[in-house]
């Protein structure tokens, strides 16, 4: 099973930019459909965004869309999530996730079956 440690969290202010990555290891990182979650002290695991195993396709959430981009380097095992536009409300602990189900992305994060440990997101008004 494939192990994941996400990076680039920190303190920022709104309106900057974030660059999170997720490191994989111990599986073929090119066979695993990848997410990045976010998850806020009393709120639900939220999905930011998916992208398919080569790269070709992905999706966001609503939230996210437009300020967002996600990328994986299959040559490195690296997962990244470029945050532009950061608001107070995308402060959060940011998860990876890799999903090995037949699919193209996936939104839910029961799809998934390996997660990082996180990486915290604080953006201040």
């Amino acid at each position: 099973q494939v192990q994941l440690v996400e990076s680039g969290g920190g303190l920022v202010q709104s309106g900057a930019s974030l660059r999170l990555s997720c490191a994989a290891s111990g599986g073929t990182f090119r066979t695993y459909i990848m997410g990045w979650f976010r998850q806020a002290p009393g709120k639900e695991r939220e999905f930011v965004a998916s992208i398919s195993r080569a790269g070709g396709s992905t999706s966001y959430g609503d939230s996210v869309k437009g300020r967002f981009t996600i990328s994986r380097d299959n040559a490195h095992n690296e997962l990244h999530l470029q945050m532009r536009r950061l608001r107070p409300e995308d402060t959060a602990v940011y998860l990876c996730a890799a999903s090995g189900r037949t699919g193209s992305t996936f939104t839910t994060p029961t799809n998934y079956n390996s997660w990082g440990q996180g990486t915290q997101v604080t953006v201040s008004s």
